[in-house]
């Protein structure tokens, strides 16, 4: 895979872990459109346990596609014949090219766009740029460098998101960039 392929990859899943004895995998899905994407025959790409595409350039293909009642997805690979070979590919991001998802809507981004994006108060005032983001019980948070290291920003606080400016307009709790 050339690099400008990997850039092209968009994370619509994560592999959580095995489910029974002939490698099936729950799957948490990370796409708005989950049946669209989650089709026997459809290939995928392996990602790292970080997002970014597994340097081998590993691809697996959808046996059998199931939704849970909890929302996740049960899949079953051909690549993957039982429980312990599917442990391998436990905590590990799935990834599909970028043009067969719906691009995001109006102020809404991929997560693998945040680091970078300028992060800004409502009235324009700069407080720094995303570094990282993480998904935390509590929901997501991105990571935001600033004068004395960097401030963890829950989401619920973003307001808009500007993909063409790369800028990201936060309404932060007071004191928390003091």
């Amino acid at each position: 895979m050339t690099k400008s392929d990997a850039r092209d990859l968009v994370i619509v899943g994560r592999l959580r872990r095995s489910h029974g004895v002939k490698g099936d995998v729950i799957t948490e899905v990370l796409t708005d459109a989950p049946a669209g994407i989650f089709t026997a025959g459809r290939r995928v790409f392996v990602g790292t346990d970080r997002g970014d595409p597994s340097p081998e350039g590993t691809t697996l293909t959808i046996a059998r596609a199931t939704e849970r009642f909890d929302g996740s997805w049960l899949l079953g690979f051909a690549e993957i014949p039982d429980r312990d070979v599917a442990a391998r590919f436990q905590l590990r991001y799935l990834l599909v090219p970028g043009e067969i998802v719906a691009p995001p809507a109006e102020g809404e981004a991929y997560l693998h766009e945040l680091p970078g994006m300028i992060v800004a108060l409502e009235n324009g005032e700069e407080l720094g740029t995303v570094k990282d983001f993480y998904e935390l019980p509590a929901g997501l948070a991105i990571d935001v460098s600033w004068k004395t290291g960097t401030v963890l920003l829950p989401f619920v606080f973003v307001r808009a998101v500007d993909r063409a400016a790369r800028r990201i307009v936060a309404a932060p709790p007071e004191g928390l960039f003091d």
